[in-house]
């Protein structure tokens, strides 16, 4: 699951903290390893024009590709550092989404009037998580996939609840 409950005991500390990110199907020592076997199989058609005037011609084609291969991971890489924190202490639910770009949103609210709601149709994905809370709702979770959502309500009304500790 790309989220984890963090349960902290100390007494000034949250009394549960959760850490939500995108789920990264390619790892960073994972995309070298993709790019030097794309680099290798470009290089492989290369090796038989070797030395002739016809390499020239092809060479830029492959280096456009490699490198828009390059640029389009890497540009899903930022996009996906996004990470989601939501802190509930006795009485406050404060969540804090950090965005690619380094931008900080942050909500709070009392933990007893925050409600979780989810919209099963009609969000802008299925499944669409809410917290309401003060005189906002925000979202929560919505890069996660439609069956994450449902397992993170269920954990968040449990938690929120407070009878039930999660995970």
């Amino acid at each position: 699951m790309p989220y984890e409950w963090s349960p902290t005991p100390a007494p000034d500390q949250p009394e549960f903290s959760l850490a939500l990110w995108p789920y990264r199907s390619l790892l960073r020592r994972d995309f070298v390893l993709f790019m030097g076997a794309t680099a290798a199989i470009i290089a492989l058609p290369l090796l038989t024009v070797l030395g002739s005037a016809a390499l020239w011609g092809l060479l830029p084609f492959f280096v456009i590709a490699f490198t828009g291969l390059w640029y389009a991971i890497n540009v899903s890489y930022r996009r996906g550092e996004v990470l989601e924190e939501l802190h509930v202490t006795g009485d406050t639910a404060h969540l804090t989404r950090h965005d690619p770009r380094g931008r900080r949103r942050d909500w709070e609210a009392n933990r007893y009037w925050v409600s979780v709601h989810l919209h099963p149709k009609g969000g802008p994905v299925e499944n669409y998580i809410t917290l309401r809370g003060g005189d906002r709702e925000v979202e929560i979770g919505a890069f996660l996939d439609a069956a994450e959502r449902l397992t993170l309500y269920d954990d968040l009304k449990r938690a929120l609840r407070g009878s039930d500790r999660v995970h």
